[in-house]
């Protein structure tokens, strides 16, 4: 058969059906093997889809629609040819000319195939229905899909000008759009976790003095051995692993009428991308070095942002680290990510007077946040715990170093 039948691989074990979010080509394109096609959205996680031969495809699915793990989404005739204009243009041009004549120029006809891929400032057609109706010009708008091309979520994302600025209408328009997949099965669990669970939330506060020291004396020493950066987030990882030993009942997880307490410390690490909030997950975060959670953190955002995580990078965890004072978050109540019973917030780091043997000093403070499932937890074990992770962030030497802060960083 020179029709080849693509059909929807499965992202995940659990995963019977996704949606369509975006097509990346158009019915009729001729596309290449290993080429992205499409973007598909399932309640876990976004993925490409890529073309799995060359030629022409004929699309069998909708943008917005709903389909079953192993249904055929689109037709790839493999006899199909390339468009003239892509593969005689050249010839064409060469004919006029001298055969050893300034070759260096042909590539850029080759501009027609740029089509396919929505290149720079181009949108998707499901962008530019979006960017229509907000009366919006693709001029206004970075597009931050491959090639520079303008995605579906650029154009959701993308604001129209106050009133009173230049090239304004003065539109009073409103735009519905349809959540994507994953953002409805969030929605979802957020809301069964505030239903389901008894949520409450104990406050702290940790001292970052140590942590500041200790990062602008081998922050470059230990980027330039390592290759990677020393973070806030490797120790507040090691305080937490730590405080998680010490009281198991916040590593555990609730199945029915039964309690299911870990051994292990795989910790999940909120993580903001270009699709929203993603929650990667360190195996064993507990036998790893400041080294190796600086390194795992690294390659888990990146490939959040580069999209490339997988269902299974994000499957599990026994407990969350948020950190919202990336975003200036001051204090909050962090919200469970279930099966979870517990999750950490970090926030902003502030200079404050504080009281230190007597005088009143000033030190970079920051508010901590433990949100808990009281049905497992008792106020004892979740204070208890907030208050070992401050031991840790406010003595990091001693408590997460074992006293050797160089043989900690393996310098």
């Amino acid at each position: 058969m020179s029709v080849l039948e693509m059909k929807v691989p499965s992202p995940g074990e659990s995963i019977t059906e996704v949606e369509i979010a975006t097509w990346l080509v158009k019915d009729g394109d001729y596309v290449e093997k290993d080429q992205p096609i499409a973007e598909v959205d399932s309640d876990k996680a976004t993925l490409e889809l890529p073309a799995e031969e060359s030629g022409i495809i004929t699309l069998k699915a909708e943008e917005g629609e709903l389909v079953q793990v192993g249904q055929v989404v689109c037709l790839i005739d493999r006899e199909g040819k390339k468009p003239e204009g892509a593969t005689e243009e050249k010839p064409a041009s060469k004919s006029d000319e001298k055969p050893a004549e300034t070759p260096k120029p042909e590539p850029k006809k080759e501009e027609p195939k740029t089509q396919a891929t929505y290149a720079t400032g181009t949108p998707s057609p499901a962008a530019k229905k979006i960017l229509d109706e907000k009366g919006m010009d693709t001029s206004q708008v970075s597009g931050t899909g491959r090639d520079g091309r303008i995605t579906k979520a650029d154009a959701e994302t993308a604001s129209v000008p106050a009133m009173g600025t230049p090239g304004t209408s003065g539109s009073r328009a409103q735009t519905t759009t349809k959540l994507s997949m994953l953002r409805r099965k969030l929605s979802t669990r957020l809301v069964s976790v505030k239903n389901d669970t008894a949520m409450l939330t104990t406050f702290n506060e940790v001292d970052m003095s140590e942590i500041f020291r200790i990062r602008k004396q081998y922050k470059d020493e230990f980027a330039a051995k390592h290759g990677i950066g020393l973070g806030f987030m490797s120790f507040f990882t090691k305080a937490v692993t730590r405080a998680l030993q010490m009281y198991p009942d916040v590593n555990a997880s609730i199945d029915g009428d039964f309690k299911i307490n870990y051994d292990f410390c795989d910790i999940s690490i909120a993580v903001s991308g270009p699709k929203g909030l993603m929650v990667p997950v360190m195996r064993n975060a507990e036998n790893m070095s400041f080294r190796g959670v600086e390194a795992n953190i690294k390659m888990l955002a990146d490939k959040v942002r580069e999209g490339t995580i997988t269902v299974d990078e994000m499957t599990g965890g026994t407990f969350t680290i948020t950190n919202g004072g990336v975003f200036g978050s001051m204090l909050s109540t962090p919200i469970i990510n279930p099966p979870q019973s517990a999750i950490l917030g970090m926030h902003n780091i502030i200079q404050r007077p504080i009281a230190v043997n007597g005088e009143v000093v000033i030190h970079p403070m920051m508010y901590v946040a433990m949100s808990y499932d009281h049905r497992i937890i008792d106020g004892r074990e979740s204070v208890g715990f907030l208050v070992a992770v401050k031991e840790g962030i406010d003595n990091p030497v001693e408590i997460l170093m074992d006293g050797d802060e160089r043989k900690a960083l393996e310098l």
